[in-house]
């Protein structure tokens, strides 16, 4: 699976981005997909993820009620839609993908995108 991240973008506190996360392959249907972000300086942070089967999703604690995360199997996408942006959000985002079972550990992803900068400004 080749994972290719866009979206990412400027914008000033509490606005909001979309950001997409297009797979190639056929299979797309039956991997869970996660959304991680870093900082400069800071670890790689898991904020959300979706099962492959029933769509349930998983937020981090911080993002809850602002990020909201939705897949289009039929469009091999993973939509992150962000809303009421802190700068606190900056950093680039990273769409992953496993095949196993959902984990917010970035060490259970085998496939990677490239990853699109957020930067929000107060």
């Amino acid at each position: 699976v080749q994972l290719q991240a866009s979206g990412g973008g400027l914008v000033q506190a509490e606005g909001s981005l979309r950001l997409s996360c297009v797979a190639s392959g056929r299979t797309f249907g039956s991997y869970n997909m996660a959304w991680f972000r870093q900082a400069p300086g800071r670890e790689r942070e898991f904020t959300s993820a979706i099962t492959w089967n029933t769509g349930r999703t998983y937020y981090v604690e911080s993002v809850k009620g602002r990020f909201t995360l939705s897949r289009d199997n039929a469009k091999n996408t993973v939509y992150l839609q962000m809303n009421s942006l802190q700068p606190e959000d900056t950093a680039v985002y990273y769409c992953a993908a496993n095949a196993v079972a959902i984990s917010r550990s970035p060490d259970s992803f085998d496939y990677w995108g490239q990853g699109t900068q957020v930067t929000v400004s107060s």
